[in-house]
């Protein structure tokens, strides 16, 4: 459990510093994580396959299905069920020993459901102890599952016009050109390509859900080539512009 642990401990820090996470877990997750009860629905976002499966079991005499040829179209002869990983595991204690009938198919549902809902308890558990040592966890539980989301992993989408509220001008006019064609550029790029350009000028691929909390700005600057009679933008983040300020001052 100590991976699981690290991880929350990587969440706090992320709600902590605001420096959101790339990190992509199931909706249940999430709600598991604040406390939420889980539904049906939680596991049908997940596996639905598995819930029509269990459903059509639950129903099966909707089909002409009945007691004397149960086991013809069922070929589950016992209390085992799929986990999440695929594999066939018992759903309860014993499982394997109890055999599963025509009489007994809605407490193997019930059972199946409730095996898969809190299949991962533990997991989130120690998640949710290394989230302790850093975020005051109990407060978790007023958020709904979207707001930790966006909290821990920020906004999936490079929206240029964020972009454009923490962009500094140096020595180059907004209404320049050369920065209309930067921006129009930017607008055209895929968001996969727009993530490869934020990691370019600060080392990170989200961005917070909140823009007053994006505190590293990037910085749009001018460079005369004497060479090629050739004016350049340049963009640097912000180690970009200290080594510059160093190595060439004004």
């Amino acid at each position: 459990m100590l991976q699981f642990k690290f991880l929350g401990i990587l969440m706090g820090v992320a709600i902590r510093t605001k420096k959101p996470l790339d990190l992509h877990l199931a909706p249940l997750v999430w709600k598991q994580l604040c406390c939420i009860p889980l539904q049906l629905e939680d596991l049908e976002e997940v596996d639905l396959l598995y819930v029509q499966t269990l459903k059509s079991i639950l129903h099966i005499e909707d089909s002409g299905i009945t007691e004397d040829n149960f086991h013809e179209m069922i070929p589950l002869d016992s209390f085992i069920g799929q986990s999440a990983d695929g594999k066939m595991v018992p759903i309860i204690p014993g499982g394997n020993s109890i055999p599963l009938t025509f009489s007994n198919r809605k407490e193997y549902v019930e059972r199946a459901i409730g095996y898969r809902l809190h299949e991962i308890d533990r997991q989130v558990a120690a998640v949710r102890e290394g989230m302790s040592w850093i975020v005051p966890v109990p407060l978790l539980s007023l958020l709904t599952a979207r707001q930790l989301e966006q909290m821990v992993c920020g906004m999936p989408e490079i929206c240029c016009d964020v972009l454009k509220k923490v962009v500094r001008y140096r020595e180059v006019d907004e209404q320049h050109t050369l920065v209309h064609w930067f921006w129009q550029t930017l607008e055209e790029f895929s968001n996969e390509e727009r993530v490869l350009f934020m990691r370019f000028v600060s080392g990170r691929s989200r961005l917070p859900a909140n823009t007053a909390d994006i505190s590293q700005r990037f910085q749009i600057m001018k460079v005369d080539r004497v060479s090629d009679c050739m004016c350049w933008v340049n963009v640097r983040g912000r180690l970009g512009e200290h080594r510059r300020d160093q190595t060439n001052p004004p």
